[in-house]
């Protein structure tokens, strides 16, 4: 690897880790807003998305740049590819966490009514499933790309009990659908969170070891 091609790739490095915090902080808060019932923290994740947005198409740029600059092959170049699709994915939780904010403005102003469903747990499991699927990134950790990978049917096992949860509330008190349905929302927005997670794991494994494993069994591989 040239050495121009070898700074590019680093600071590119630098680009997607600066995006990857930034989303992990943004969904935090995002959730942290509905559990201390704090506005002001739903809002500031709403002015955050233009950030992320801009962030993206930079990377995007720098990727097609040194594709063109220097036609990476092997590693490098699947490193490119996962960069792209990463910075994709990490776009989209942006959004989420976006959405799960201006659900939680409302519901905030809803003094009386509750969650139906353990909105705490799901959002600690997704919240660890982001949070570990970029530290695969990070040290190219593939055992932990395959354990994230692993746990995306638990957090879809979660949605539909919520979804369950959600159905008889609403038949019980009516009252409170407007409620009942952002909550759902949340809960939706949160499991797309941890499909979103999954990609990153699955492009991790891609870049490794050069695999593609969407759309395949779940194998865990030591």
């Amino acid at each position: 690897m040239s050495k121009h091609l070898q700074r590019d790739i680093d600071l590119l490095k630098q680009k997607l880790m600066a995006m990857c915090n930034l989303v992990e902080k943004m969904l935090n808060k995002a959730v942290n807003s509905i559990l201390e019932s704090d506005e002001a923290l739903a809002q500031e994740v709403i002015g955050q998305d233009s950030e992320v947005d801009a962030i993206e198409v930079d990377i995007e740029e720098e990727c097609l740049k040194i594709l063109a600059l220097y036609q990476p092959v092997a590693i490098d170049l699947r490193f490119i590819i996962a960069a792209m699709k990463i910075t994709s994915d990490l776009e989209r939780v942006g959004d989420l966490t976006v959405n799960i904010a201006e659900r939680a403005v409302f519901m905030i102003s809803q003094k009386t009514a509750s969650f139906p469903f353990d909105f705490h747990e799901m959002a600690q499991r997704v919240e660890s499933m982001l949070d570990r699927s970029l530290e695969a990134l990070v040290n190219l950790n593939v055992p932990l790309a395959y354990r994230v990978r692993s746990e995306d049917d638990i957090v879809d096992a979660m949605n539909r009990e919520i979804y369950s949860k959600v159905k008889d509330e609403v038949q019980n008190n009516p009252e409170t659908i407007n409620y009942l349905l952002h909550a759902l929302s949340i809960g939706r927005h949160l499991e797309r969170v941890a499909d979103h997670a999954t990609n990153i794991a699955e492009d991790v494994i891609y870049l490794v070891d050069a695999r593609i494993v969407r759309h395949q069994p779940e194998v865990f591989e030591e």
